[in-house]
């Protein structure tokens, strides 16, 4: 197992990585978020780690130019910063997890597995293809259209569509969707389902005479057909 980790503390960088070799991972390391870009999208990584502080581009840039070309490699962000508006931008950069500093080994292993785990099953998935109301997702090529038209969506945004669209006509309370789309209980509220709905409506809904996800109160949310 491969990891790229972007880390400008050298003191953690070798907690990490013998941390990290002794639960099985190969860490290749750069020290700036420039060096840490070119070395992600020059070299295939099983993961990647981006710390968010680091000189040259911080870990929010390099992850916003990592998708650009990537939807697929997981990456998980270390921060100092654990606010709830902090972790969402990092979240909304296209990042599938966040661990705060300081933090345990075995919680920072524990995490990767669980993304690797996410990401190898996703690979594994026959193509099926889902419907609504002209929306249409391949759950195999990891594509999303409506009326015909491509949908450009984070990989956060459409592992929340595709919860969404796999669950049509299901009340999915805040505490389901966090557990299903993002595998781990998030020390947030509830906020951050509540932020990447509104991305999606925004994406989804321009020129729809009904929402396609629809606030239960009290409850939840629900996909269903107009």
């Amino acid at each position: 197992m491969t990891v790229l980790l972007v880390e400008d503390e050298p003191n953690v960088v070798s907690v990490i990585k013998r941390g990290l070799a002794e639960h099985g991972f190969d860490v290749s390391v750069a020290m700036n978020g420039l060096t840490g870009l070119e070395m992600a999208l020059g070299y295939r990584f099983d993961l990647i780690i981006l710390d968010v502080m680091l000189p040259q581009l911080d870990g929010i840039q390099v992850c916003r130019k990592i998708r650009e070309q990537d939807q697929e490699v997981p990456i998980l962000m270390l921060t100092a910063l654990d606010t709830t508006a902090n972790i969402v931008t990092g979240l909304a950069a296209g990042a599938d997890d966040y661990l705060s500093k300081p933090f345990q080994m075995l919680e920072l292993a524990a995490r990767l597995k669980t993304l690797l785990r996410r990401s190898n099953n996703h690979a594994k998935q026959a193509e099926q293809l889902f419907t609504i109301d002209g929306l249409l997702l391949n759950a195999d090529a990891k594509t999303v259209t409506l009326n015909g038209e491509g949908v450009s969506l984070t990989s956060t945004e459409y592992r929340l569509l595709e919860y969404f669209i796999k669950n049509q006509k299901k009340v999915l309370s805040r505490i389901q969707i966090l557990e299903h789309v993002w595998d781990i209980n998030f020390n947030l509220g509830t906020n951050v389902v509540d932020v990447y709905i509104n991305y999606l409506r925004k994406k989804l809904d321009k020129k729809q005479p009904t929402r396609f996800i629809q606030t239960v109160f009290g409850m939840g949310y629900m996909m269903k057909e107009s």
